[in-house]
């Protein structure tokens, strides 16, 4: 069975292209999943991709983080040669868009010769500057989705997605996202089996749906509440697999009444105590699937769901599929052993 509907002939031209003030991680880490990519395709005799850093003018690039970056002019490459162009974010986009119209010219002029065009993090901000977002979603970094609507309405921000593709376009949610992003592509350049692999190597989760939260259910009950409630969460994270974490049990653990427990849970979270722990068991459940071998009737014990069949109502709720269709489309293919 072939690795990918038309394997290329010849290496795919990726170009990252850098701008000062640019998140770091932003490129290194699409750049190390294309790398890695490339290692894995050529091990089966296949060609991968061609990887260069580029900018306007070329040079060193000093990152947000600090580090300078070497980079090759990109009117040293022929449009119509690139096969995907990924465009990094920054912490001061507004700022970064302003200063590099050049950069926002360039893209209007050229993207309809290159087959694929993505961001990440606030990198969406680049591309909806030259009009390449109209009329379609796109993802950005959480904290900038009303940035993004407000500055550029023909945008639809999906406010959901840890990376969306829509058409020859894609973007991705902030930072670590762009690995999310570069994995999906790579899997629709060369097949599941690469992607898995790669993924595999870098010691990633594999591989998060473009649907998930860019925030897990910990960090966003954490955001709210300051210090308030952090030993309760690692408390029930430790004891998920007890099937009576009620509103009284809770309680108990915080010292308060159940009635003032769950009034200032919710005042700080903005979530029900309940709804907490569902997320909570959900979100575990997902991570065990995504990573293990166990059968789904131990997964459901350890998550405290009881029984695999009140587990599959949860994810039917939240996530719209069954445990089992998540696993097969998230788990990592098991390695085959060599004939003897």
């Amino acid at each position: 069975m072939p690795l990918t509907p038309a394997a290329p002939r010849q290496a795919r031209l990726v170009l990252f292209v850098g701008f000062p003030g640019m998140c770091m991680l932003d490129i290194a880490g699409p750049q190390t999943v294309f790398w890695c990519a490339s290692k894995v395709m050529q091990e089966r005799g296949l060609p991968g991709y061609v990887r260069h850093t580029v900018s306007l003018d070329g040079g060193l690039v000093q990152t947000l983080e600090g580090v300078a970056m070497q980079t090759e002019r990109l009117d040293g490459f022929a449009p119509t040669e690139v096969d995907t162009v990924v465009v990094p974010g920054s912490a001061d986009i507004v700022t970064a868009v302003r200063e590099q119209q050049a950069l926002v010219g360039w893209l209007q002029r050229h993207a309809g010769e290159m087959r694929r065009m993505s961001s990440v993090c606030t990198g969406a901000f680049v591309l909806a500057a030259a009009g390449l977002l109209d009329g379609k979603r796109a993802a950005t970094h959480w904290l900038t989705y009303d940035l993004l609507r407000d500055t550029y309405p023909l945008v639809e921000v999906d406010r959901e997605a840890i990376f969306v593709q829509h058409g020859d376009t894609w973007t991705s949610g902030g930072v670590t996202a762009g690995i999310d992003l570069a994995l999906a592509m790579v899997e629709a350049d060369c097949g599941r089996e690469v992607a898995l692999a790669v993924a595999r190597e870098l010691v990633v989760f594999v591989k998060r749906p473009s649907k998930q939260p860019q925030l897990s259910r910990m960090l966003q009950a954490q955001a709210g509440d300051g210090p308030l409630f952090d030993e309760l969460h690692m408390w029930i994270l430790a004891n998920l697999e007890r099937t009576d974490l009620s509103v009284e049990v809770l309680a108990a653990q915080m010292r308060m009444s159940p009635r003032n427990f769950s009034r200032v849970y919710k005042d700080k979270t903005g979530q029900t105590p309940a709804r907490a722990v569902e997320r909570f068991r959900l979100e575990t459940a997902c991570r065990l699937l995504e990573d293990s071998g166990r059968h789904l009737d131990g997964i459901a014990q350890l998550c405290g769901f009881s029984d695999e069949g009140r587990m599959r109502k949860t994810f039917q709720r939240h996530l719209h599929t069954s445990p089992s269709a998540y696993r097969q489309r998230l788990a990592p293919v098991p390695s085959v052993p060599p004939a003897p």
